[in-house]
């Protein structure tokens, strides 16, 4: 006589989606374990943590997700600069996030809260790229939540621009 087979989480879920019924995507399952420093923490109402209640990415993690590039004024520049890096709606899946804000918090303890529309609506990325470059804390990095404030001109006024958390290390889903 065979032991019975128990069904996993992942096939549980996946069937669920299969019939309707609101499974989560495969890859939210699936985050993998950083290897290399942490670089942003995603936490609170997360479904795919990989270290705790957490989702912890490494540089090479976030390099590993489609990448979406774009050049745009700010008013931290005198001219128009090339920003690199996923989609913050990207990094949120992989995270499995289910909320309605997005409290990002910088190196420097600056917080803002983004109501997570704004990245299923915009284009917004968190940049880790300047100009090609990867950008240092003393240039606002290694990490920048930035909107595409050429593309889209209702973000060209301060409430998106307080969004734009430049040393971005975590972000909580509420």
């Amino acid at each position: 006589m065979r032991p019975a087979l128990r069904p996993t989480r992942r096939a549980i879920l996946g069937a669920c989606a299969g019939l309707g019924l609101g499974g989560l995507p495969a890859r939210a399952l699936a985050l993998a374990a950083p290897t290399g420093p942490v670089v942003l923490t995603v936490s609170g109402r997360i479904r795919s943590p990989n270290l705790g209640r957490d989702a912890e990415f490494d540089m090479a993690m976030l390099e590993q997700l489609p990448q979406t590039s774009f050049t745009t004024g700010t008013p931290w520049y005198a001219q128009p600069r090339q920003f690199t890096g996923p989609l913050l709606r990207e990094v949120l899946r992989e995270a499995g996030a289910h909320g309605s804000i997005l409290r990002a918090q910088a190196l420097n303890d600056y917080r803002v809260d983004i109501p997570m529309e704004d990245a299923q609506r915009f284009d917004v990325i968190i940049a880790r790229l300047l100009d090609g470059q990867p950008m240092t804390v003393r240039i606002r990095g290694p990490l920048f939540i930035v909107y595409p404030f050429d593309e889209r001109p209702e973000l060209r006024n301060p409430v998106y621009f307080s969004r734009s958390a430049w040393q971005l290390r975590s972000i909580e889903v509420a």
